[in-house]
């Protein structure tokens, strides 16, 4: 089935046509399948289903979610269903009272699909798969946008779609959504836009209450750090951290591969010059299948792609390097240095997603070269404040985030059961 996947995968790349044939059958038959297998699942009001980019791990705001509701008195009688690619790495999760993990696409997941009263993802679903009219989808998304998406998008140099196909999906994702976190004004006027909400009379469907994935980065303990660093083997490092969490680049494409990382840091200079005083926690973006050998820097630089809650990252880091990565907006909540390297910024600006915010309004030094990014490495490991700007860009677009946002968004999902709780 692999063989024949990569043949299929080869072939689209070459034709849009083929493409788009290929694609449009196989949702028919998955949506036509899906439908006879579990038309007579009902519906039970105290199941949830939650899934973090696309089973690929246990992280962000459905884990915040889970984690409030799991903890909470008032969901003590609720089933909590896990949907996980590699249900394993994930079994202590099934120690946790009312919790189930099932396979992605398997039977037990299509079953608990249809039975689960509310779906709580932060991806998109795949296009066979529609939330019957007594269920609720709550789109959590996975950032605040600093790059342009779906229907607002002026380029779109990805080798696997089209810009009307992909215009296509996000519409068709609109129609599924019951509700769309925000955490800030911004966020939302961009959500809407970007799934073209309003014309389709859904631009209320939003809960502008704060980020759940960043309560922990106002909750966390010195003991959770101390256990972050002991998993990474750092327990006992004294050089300050920087996290590099670059972007992927859609037009990186292999159809052996997938998308791949282009190595544009010199990290052997890179120790040479800051070794003595920094590491590097190097984790490239979850779409990137990589062959980067970690080994070539042992000491130096670590392996943190396979972290699944990049918030463990964020709380151990004195420093974030990143690209058009939306990362710095969730690490702005620690008012800690960042820095963005830039290399590429015409070509990813003027060809590839687009920015929704002009650059000169970020508060932070934005480097177009190596040496550019040492020095400052260098500069605001000494001198860096958090001044007023950066102030303002809190203000901004982190204002809700407070370490409460998962209550107040399960209370707007559940309000009826909130509501005679409370009563």
């Amino acid at each position: 089935m692999k063989f024949i996947k990569k043949i299929v995968v080869s072939i689209s790349e070459k034709s849009i046509l083929l493409r788009n044939i290929f694609r449009k059958t196989i949702n028919i038959i998955r949506y036509i399948q899906y439908k006879l297998n579990t038309a007579f699942i009902k519906v039970d009001e105290k199941t949830i289903i939650f899934c973090s980019f696309n089973g690929k791990s246990y992280s962000c705001s459905p884990k915040a979610i889970y984690l409030y509701m799991l903890n909470n008195e008032k969901y003590k009688d609720y089933k909590f269903i896990w949907a996980f690619k590699e249900i394993d790495k994930y079994k202590e999760l099934e120690k946790e009272n009312n919790t189930t993990l099932v396979e992605m696409k398997s039977k037990d997941y299509k079953k608990y699909l249809a039975k689960a009263k509310y779906w709580i993802f932060n991806y998109k679903v795949p296009d066979y798969l529609y939330p019957k009219k007594n269920q609720i989808f709550v789109q959590c998304w996975h950032g605040t946008p600093l790059k342009r998406l779906g229907c607002d998008l002026e380029h779109f140099d990805n080798v696997l779609n089209t810009m009307k196909g992909m215009k296509k999906r996000y519409k068709i994702e609109a129609s599924k959504i019951s509700y769309f976190i925000s955490p800030s004004k911004f966020a939302t006027e961009r959500f809407v836009s970007a799934w073209n909400l309003k014309e389709i009379g859904k631009e209320n469907i939003m809960i502008e209450k704060g980020y759940p994935r960043n309560d922990f980065l106002f909750n966390y303990t010195e003991e959770d750090v101390l256990k972050i660093r002991k998993k990474l083997g750092i327990e006992n490092e004294k050089r300050k951290i920087i996290l590099y969490a670059p972007t992927y680049r859609a037009n990186q494409h292999n159809s052996s591969l997938g998308y791949v990382y282009k190595e544009e840091v010199d990290f052997e200079k890179l120790k040479e010059d800051i070794g003595n005083d920094f590491i590097v926690l190097f984790r490239p973006h979850y779409f990137i299948a990589n062959s980067f050998d970690f080994e070539k820097y042992a000491g130096f630089v670590y392996d943190v792609s396979k972290v699944d809650d990049i918030n463990e990252l964020y709380i151990i880091s004195d420093i974030l390097i990143t690209d058009y990565s939306s990362v710095f907006f969730d690490f702005a909540n620690l008012k800690r240095p960042i820095i963005f390297y830039m290399y590429d910024l015409e070509e990813y600006r003027d060809k590839s997603n687009g920015f929704y915010i002009d650059l000169k309004e970020l508060p932070w030094k934005i480097t177009r070269t190596q040496e550019e990014m040492e020095k400052e490495i260098e500069h605001i490991a000494k001198n860096f404040k958090y001044d007023e700007s950066y102030v303002e860009f809190n203000k901004k677009y982190n204002y809700l985030d407070d370490g409460n946002a998962s209550e107040r968004v399960v209370n707007e999902f559940m309000k009826t059961k909130g509501e005679e709780a409370d009563g």
